[in-house]
């Protein structure tokens, strides 16, 4: 048996349209600090597969290692539990990192409503990686219990100025070309050049979390160089998954510039998609962003109504919206609006105003969700207790409300984007029920795309996964 082994999983997501878009890279960024330390690393990649748990059983009958690794978000951590339930039976020992495990962790200590989901994770696996798992995977794989890495003071936690010093992520453990995704034409991965988001949206998960709310960059030799290794694998689009990647202006002019030099040296001509504040974006940005490459640019709008915007903590306003968009525009940048709806004091009229905004304002794309209170998040942490089992937050300023129940995340995904026509409410408000949430969600869709000239979205899939002797064909599902 090699001590110095081990296996990590990237669960299946059944609730995504496509589970084959982009691959997990915070597991992948755990493997390769793992390689360089001398670790035999392997990766079961089960995005898309519908028979994951078959494969997970051929997987350890044919392979002697003891520790295995799991990351998940939490509509992932159904999955993840069954994964964690085959992995016990084998008496293998289990370890669960990601952000369902982070933002729990910190839920549980921000106030009560927490401390059950907390308790449940702890009794299903056997280590539980709160944090920046770089540096607490190796300690993780010594002891049992809660490895928290989540405290911006830990020996752990990944400080800014440092995240260069880490490996990129080791794509060559999975199958990479099995992931599809274009901008512009062009085939593309994904990558992020920085961590952390330090704005305080009520219903992001993480603004009480320090390793998502802290924001930490990379430098811009880092990024260009993983930019150059994604060109040499034959890709020539990036969509760069950061929270967003104007939080610091100079930062990304500093950023942008570099890209710009890189492909004039090199004779590119490449393609680039990522997220943006509006009320931080300006006409520079949007100019050097198209020079750079960008196409498409993303941000969360949420909502067209300024009482939705003021409820959420969201810090904009609709006319701050609308700017976007013809900047955007002139800078010849496509826009895509991410649009929720469900907030505090959510009516049928503020639904109504967000379509209107849509169709008004004209955005290239756009995504309608139903938000999830994610534990870490303002709507979750600080929601009280009322009768019959149910939660209600209450913003403070305008004193608006939101209703929610107990979401079991071991038997239920409690996702905020999925499949069309598959939507559940777990909010509701004083004026929409959950069954009414999703009417109106499905409703805006259909009514903004058709309008857009968009197409509708066809969801892939998950392909049942046929076993074969080679290990490496199990490793790259």
């Amino acid at each position: 048996m090699n001590k110095k082994a081990i296996s990590l999983i990237i669960p299946p997501s059944p609730f995504l349209a496509n589970e084959r878009v982009f691959p997990s890279l915070g597991i992948l960024k755990v493997a390769s600090v793992l390689e360089k330390r001398g670790y035999l690393v392997d990766v079961l990649d089960l995005s898309g597969v519908s028979n994951f748990e078959e494969v997970l059983e051929a997987h350890l009958d044919s392979s002697d290692v003891e520790k295995i690794g799991i990351t998940s978000t939490t509509p992932q951590f159904p999955c993840a539990v069954k994964l964690a339930k085959i992995i016990r039976g084998y008496k293998r020992h289990s370890i669960l990192g990601g952000p369902h495990a982070t933002m729990v962790n910190s839920s549980r200590k921000t106030g009560k409503r927490g401390l059950g989901a907390f308790k449940q994770m702890m009794g299903m696996f056997d280590t539980v990686v709160a944090g920046d798992g770089e540096m607490a995977i190796f300690e993780a794989i010594e002891r049992d219990g809660l490895i928290d890495a989540d405290e911006a003071g830990c020996p752990m936690f990944m400080k800014k100025g440092t995240l260069e010093q880490y490996p990129l992520p080791a794509r060559h453990l999975i199958d990479l070309e099995s992931y599809h995704y274009e901008i512009d034409g062009k085939k593309a991965q994904s990558m992020i050049s920085q961590l952390g988001c330090p704005f305080e949206c009520g219903f992001c998960g993480g603004r009480n979390t320090p390793s998502f709310r802290t924001a930490r960059f990379r430098s811009v030799g880092s990024v260009i160089s993983e930019v150059d290794v994604m060109v040499g694998l034959g890709y020539r689009g990036i969509m760069f998954y950061d929270d967003e990647l104007n939080i610091s202006q100079n930062h990304l002019e500093e950023l942008l510039e570099g890209l710009i030099k890189y492909q004039e040296k090199n004779g590119l001509d490449l393609r680039f998609r990522g997220f943006v504040r509006t009320d931080l974006f300006t006409q520079k940005q949007a100019s050097m962003m198209y020079r750079a490459g960008f196409r498409i640019v993303l941000s969360g709008v949420e909502s067209g109504n300024n009482g939705m915007l003021k409820a959420m903590n969201k810090m904009t306003t609709t006319d701050i919206n609308s700017q976007w968009i013809r900047t955007c525009h002139g800078a010849k940048l496509k826009a895509k609006a991410l649009m929720s709806i469900g907030h505090p004091g959510e009516s049928a009229k503020t639904i109504i105003d967000s379509l209107d905004w849509v169709l008004q304002n004209k955005p290239d794309d756009v995504d309608w969700t139903i938000i999830t209170q994610y534990p870490g998040s303002p709507y979750f942490d600080q929601s009280v207790p009322a009768k019959n089992g149910t939660w209600v937050y209450t913003e403070p300023k305008t004193r608006e409300v939101l209703y929610s129940k107990d979401i079991d995340y071991a038997r239920e995904a409690g996702y905020y984007k999925g499949i069309p026509g598959d939507y559940i409410s777990y909010v509701w408000t004083d004026y929409l029920s959950p069954e009414g949430l999703v009417k109106l969600r499905d409703y805006c869709e259909n009514v903004s795309r058709r309008n857009l000239g968009l197409d509708g979205i066809v969801p892939v899939k998950a392909k049942r996964f046929e076993m074969v002797a080679e290990r490496s064909a199990i490793n790259k599902t």
